[in-house]
Order: structure tokens, then sequence, then C-alpha cells
């Protein structure tokens, strides 16, 4: 099938080998976003012709989506209720007190990272009980 697509590009006419050239360079989103913009602009479907290059640019739209609902937990500031804190950084992380213990301090000398990909519900949550604790936390 890769065959056949290289076929077919070698038979671009020459009036579209820049446009297609521009498309080649897009991103999927970019692409799926042309789509619904053309599909506005003249008042057509591009379900049916575009049902095999859909299905990619859906699945790559999802984990842009999810990436935009995934969030680090970055510990900024401890604050005065170290303790409180490395309980919080405990029951995140799953970590054991030694390790949430140093990370803690760590994050004395810079920001450290206590919970990757987290969901945004996930993240808030976590971010109300560092604040609780004293501690400052930043969502990236």
């Amino acid at each position: 099938m890769a065959e056949e697509k290289k076929e077919e590009k070698i038979e671009v006419p020459e009036k579209f080998k820049k446009l297609i050239e521009d498309v080649e360079k897009m991103s999927v989103l970019d692409l799926a976003e042309l789509v619904k913009v053309l599909e506005k602009k003249f008042g057509v479907s591009a379900a049916a012709p575009m049902a095999v290059a859909a299905a990619p640019a859906a699945g790559a739209a999802a984990p842009a989506e999810e990436e935009k609902a995934a969030y680090n937990v970055i510990l900024t500031v401890v604050g005065d209720k170290k303790i409180e804190v490395i309980k919080v950084v405990r029951d995140a992380t799953q970590k054991g007190l030694k390790e949430a213990k140093d990370l803690v301090d760590a994050a004395a000398t810079g920001p450290q990272v206590v919970k990757e990909n987290a969901k945004k519900e996930e993240a808030d949550d976590l971010k109300k009980k560092f604040e609780a604790a004293g501690a400052k936390v930043e969502l990236k």
C-alpha cells in the first residue's frame, strides 16, 4: 500500500505540487483543523473520502487532549510544616518515608517533580493538600 501512495505522489499534477508539499509539512492537528475549515467553507463533509485519514487524525488528537489534562505537580517551596509536606508526598507518590523526605529536602534547593502526568482533578487535589500543609506547588 505504501508503494501505491508513492506512485500517486509521482502522478500529482504540477499545479498541485506546492499544495501537496504544504499539506505534507502540516501536523495531524493542523490537518484536522484544515478539514473542518474546508467543510464549513464549502458546506461539504469529508467523512467518506477522508475515512482512512480521519482514523489516524482522531488517534493523534486524543493524546494531545490527554496532555492538556495531564499535569506535573512540582513542589517549589516546602514551608514551615516539613513533616506535613512529607506526609502529602508519601500519599501522592506511594514512596517510603526516606524517599519522601529526600524529595522534600531536595525541594529546598530547587523545584522537584512530585507526580508526573496527573489528571487535572488529581493535580488540583494534590495542590490543595500541599497548600494546606504550607507548601507551594506548580502545575505544569
